[in-house]
């Protein structure tokens, strides 16, 4: 595998702890800022919208003239909208911050995953892990980060996000030439042994069952699982805190080797062992009442979620060949984000029927995508 990938996986730590970060905010918006719940959550909607639904348009939009300096001024502007955020004093600049955000991830994820495909050789379950990687870690650093820089530092502290991604941003910036060489010798490898490039609409819409159910999982975990631990389970906000931060650590791990296995054994493979864990994990999960039993089941939980992150990518790009970048704007973008507007949904019923009532939907969702997935035609490799 190339060692840029790292570098890519790098950028995509930089985005996403950067996306990460905003949601840890809230409290603060809330306390600072004399916020409502409806103001403080619609920021976080304003920032995935953009992020969920622009990020298919620039995927498209890559395909018909690439863009790789889109990859470097991603995570420019992530980290300029935290800054912004650590400066804001008002409602409006912290909503244009929170889009902004949004917007700079929108920016790297199709060129980015469309680079990373294109020099991966053979090894595309591997690479796209591998980058896949970074955005979990983003995810998983970036709350405890913003956290340290509100409550301890100070809020102006939010400018380390800026100098970070600043950092990253020139790295990128200065590979990028040999990046595109070894993608255009891939592409022309690609077109010397007469590799057709079609889409396949059918599958990629079978598909796009399998990115929503995934969403469900990744976004309502991240959301509920604290409050299920305080609301449910009878923990202090702390084990809530230390069960989201387990289940993203596994995360980064199975994310990974979910890649790994996907070259192995086949992407269809992996994506249907991993709905059909879902289904009884979350379904047991969602209904203990145990503190150590859920604890322990925060682990197939994470393997359903994340083993098939990158075999859901992969898959995209190879349905649509001739729209990978499009691809990858829908499958990066909506298998992390797409749930975020479903969120407000799963609120709303938490409310009216308790949240361990509500959260039976993630089983639900497992049962779908898994039926789903048994439609999935055959990869390549098999």
């Amino acid at each position: 595998m190339n060692r840029l990938v790292y570098l890519f996986s790098l950028g995509h730590f930089g985005v996403d702890w950067c996306q990460g970060a905003v949601p840890a905010l809230l409290p603060y918006f809330i306390m600072q800022y004399d916020l409502s719940y409806r103001e403080a959550a619609t920021l976080i909607f304003a920032n995935m919208m953009v992020a969920s639904v622009i990020q298919p348009v620039f995927g498209y939009y890559a395909d018909k003239v690439s863009k790789p300096w889109f990859v470097p001024l991603g995570p420019v502007l992530s980290g300029a909208s935290l800054v912004w955020i650590g400066f804001s004093t008002s409602y409006a600049s912290l909503f244009a911050a929170a889009m902004l955000c949004g917007l700079g991830s929108s920016l790297f994820h199709p060129e980015g995953a469309l680079l990373v495909n294109r020099i991966a050789g053979g090894e595309k379950g591997r690479a796209l892990g591998t980058f896949a990687v970074g955005g979990n870690a983003g995810f998983a650093i970036g709350p405890a980060a913003a956290g340290a820089c509100a409550y301890w530092i100070g809020i102006e502290g939010l400018a380390l996000f800026g100098a970070v991604n600043a950092a990253i941003a020139a790295g990128i910036f200065f590979c990028m030439p040999a990046a595109l060489r070894i993608a255009a010798a891939s592409e022309a490898a690609e077109k010397k042994r007469g590799a057709a490039r079609r889409n396949d609409w059918t599958s990629f819409g079978k598909l796009s069952v399998i990115i929503l159910a995934r969403a469900l999982g990744f976004t309502l975990c991240n959301t509920f699982i604290p409050l299920y631990w305080i609301h449910v389970l009878g923990a202090d906000e702390t084990a809530g805190s230390t069960a989201l931060s387990i289940l993203f650590t596994l995360g980064a791990c199975l994310t990974y080797g979910g890649g790994l296995l996907a070259d192995r054994f086949s992407m269809r493979t992996i994506i249907r062992g991993s709905f059909l864990v879902m289904i009884p994990a979350m379904f047991f999960l969602m209904n203990s009442t145990d503190l150590l039993t859920a604890t322990l089941l925060l682990l197939p939980a994470a393997a359903a979620i994340f083993l098939p992150y990158s075999p859901i990518v992969v898959l995209g790009q190879t349905y649509l060949a001739k729209n990978a970048g499009f691809a990858s704007g829908v499958t990066l973008g909506l298998t992390t984000t797409l749930g975020g507007l479903f969120a407000p949904i799963v609120g709303w019923a938490a409310d009216l029927w308790g949240l361990q009532t509500a959260l039976q939907i993630l089983w639900i969702a497992g049962i779908a995508g898994f039926a789903a997935a048994l439609s999935l035609p055959k990869d390549r490799e098999e």
